[in-house]
C-alpha cells in the first residue's frame, strides 16, 4: 500500500470537512477507513482500493457537495492529481457511488471491496455513534427532534428518501437506520451490526418511555 498516497488523502478528506459538524466529518472518514481495512482484510479484498474508496466516500456526498455528486468530482479530481491508474479510479468510484444509501432501490455492490466500504460506512451509522450522529445531523438541518404526530415514512426509493427533508430525527431511526443490519454483505459486519442495533433499540425504547405522555 502506498503510505504516502494515503498519508494524502486524509489530508485533502481532512480540509474538505473542515468546519463540518453534521455528522458527514472528519472523525466519521476516519472510522469507516478502519472499519473498512479490518473487513478487506478478513474477506480479502484489494486493501488499496478500500483505502481509497472509504477515505473518498464523502468528499462528494449529495448532503455536503450536491454540486460534484454525481461525477464524483472531487474524488475524481484528487485520484487524478496523485496519478492514481484510470482503472484503479474506476474501480474506488464505482466503490464509493455503490456504497450509498438510497432507500429500497440502494444496490449492492458488485465487488467485494464495495460490500466492505458499504458495510463499514452503515457500521458508522449504527451504535451509540450512530445515535449521536443522527441527533448532530438533525440539529444541523433543524429538524425536529420527534414528533408523535408524524409517522415514519417506510419503504421509501431513492427519490422519496432524498426528497424527505421534512423528517423527525426519530423517525429517521425506523426509516433506514433500524433496517442497515438486514443489508450487510460481510460476516464481520453484519455481527457487529447486529450487535449496534440491538443498543440502539433499548434506546429508543427508553427514549419511548420518557416521552410516552410523561408524568413529572
Amino acid at each position: 500500500m502506498n503510505a504516502k498516497l494515503i498519508e494524502n488523502a486524509k489530508i485533502f478528506v481532512k480540509s474538505v470537512f473542515e468546519g463540518e459538524s453534521s455528522g458527514h466529518d472528519f472523525q466519521h472518514t476516519e472510522r469507516v477507513y478502519k472499519t473498512a481495512m479490518k473487513l478487506a482484510a478478513e474477506e480479502g479484498a484489494d486493501l488499496d482500493i478500500v483505502a481509497l474508496a472509504s477515505l473518498l466516500h464523502d468528499v462528494d456526498d449529495r448532503k455536503v457537495s450536491p454540486e460534484t455528486y454525481d461525477g464524483k468530482l472531487k474524488a475524481n479530481a484528487f485520484l487524478k492529481e496523485q496519478g492514481v491508474d484510470d482503472k484503479d479510479i474506476e474501480k474506488i468510484v464505482i466503490a464509493i457511488k455503490e456504497a450509498e444509501f438510497l432507500g429500497k432501490d440502494s444496490v449492492k455492490p458488485s465487488t467485494i471491496e464495495g460490500m466492505c466500504v458499504q458495510d463499514a460506512d452503515r457500521i458508522d451509522a449504527l451504535g451509540a455513534i450512530g445515535i449521536a450522529r443522527a441527533f448532530a445531523y438533525g440539529g444541523a438541518h433543524s429538524r425536529k427532534m420527534y414528533d408523535r404526530n408524524v409517522k415514519p415514512k417506510l419503504n421509501m426509493t431513492a427519490e422519496q428518501y432524498k426528497a424527505n427533508t421534512d423528517g423527525t430525527t426519530i423517525n429517521h431511526f425506523y426509516e433506514k437506520l433500524l433496517g442497515l443490519e438486514s443489508l450487510m454483505n460481510t460476516k464481520s459486519g453484519k455481527k457487529e451490526a447486529r450487535r449496534r442495533t440491538e443498543y440502539m433499540k433499548e434506546f429508543l425504547n427508553e427514549f419511548e418511555l420518557e416521552t410516552d405522555e410523561a408524568d413529572y
